[in-house]
């Protein structure tokens, strides 16, 4: 996938590059060598891009150089010695369930704000998107991916589970029973299968990624944003709330956007 030339950078570090184009800014996973596997210093940029996006900004595109949009977690976090400068596995699971807990917490940091109200977040995915890969296409509001994608979740393989926020997505998008068979058995879902199945909102082939994302972006951005807000919000509430409560909450933010077109809002 490519950059628009005319883009700024706000930064460039620990396999993550961050551009803005107007109302668009751009996430690039830039360790196309390694298949953009995924490592502590490259989550906290993550999250790092999250917090430095300008206020104008109202999509955010999450895209991958090379082949792969990542192969999940770096196996160097298996070794003895982990990441330099990093606690390794061993160290965290000796470590006290606080200090544990407060560790994945901030790992899981870098997969939660994309679903932020006031963004819309669209992962372009090609090749694989394993484990953490998967996780993080998960985090996005939606899916665009190229033909040859493989979505797979390994982590029970490592005798591990998915502990990067991606099993409510997931659950919310296939069901229940798919989402176990999927995480259980580790086994691939293809675009085809992606499509049907809810994880990917648009399949298309590896040449048009680009352009499928871009017009996507374009339809969203058609829409005033206070009303993608309220809907986005609106539907996010939906698990949480009754139908009745959901109605309510429906006409409140009909209400909020009524008076704003006819300039009575605060």
């Amino acid at each position: 996938m490519t950059t628009p030339d005319d883009a700024q950078l706000v930064f460039d570090k620990d396999g993550v590059r961050l551009t803005v184009e107007d109302a668009v800014a751009t996430v690039t996973l830039t360790n196309p060598a390694k298949r953009n596997a995924q490592s502590p210093a490259l989550w906290r940029a993550l999250t790092e891009a999250g917090r430095s996006l300008p206020g104008s900004v109202r999509i955010v595109v999450l895209r991958a150089e090379g082949q792969s949009f990542s192969a999940g977690l770096d196996r160097q976090a298996f070794t003895p010695e982990g990441f330099d400068g990093e606690p390794s596995f061993l160290d965290l699971a000796r470590g006290s369930d606080a200090d544990l807990d407060a560790v994945i917490a901030e790992y899981q940091e870098a997969f939660t704000w994309w679903r932020r109200s006031d963004l819309v977040s669209i992962a372009a995915v090609q090749g694989h998107a394993i484990g953490a890969g998967f996780q993080l296409a998960l985090a996005c509001d939606l899916r665009v991916v190229a033909e040859d994608v493989q979505f797979a979740m390994r982590e029970t393989s490592l005798g591990l589970v998915p502990d990067l926020t991606g099993t409510h997505p997931l659950v919310s998008l296939v069901g229940y029973a798919r989402a176990l068979e999927i995480c259980a058995t580790g086994r691939f879902v293809h675009a085809d299968e992606a499509e049907r199945i809810g994880l990917a909102n648009i399949a298309v082939p590896a040449a048009e990624l680009d352009a499928a994302v871009r017009d996507l972006a374009a339809a969203l951005l058609a829409a005033p944003r206070d009303a993608v807000v309220e809907t986005k919000a609106l539907l996010q509430g939906v698990a949480g709330r009754s139908y009745e409560e959901q109605r309510v909450a429906e006409r409140a933010a009909q209400a909020r956007r009524l008076r704003d077109l006819a300039g009575l809002g605060d």
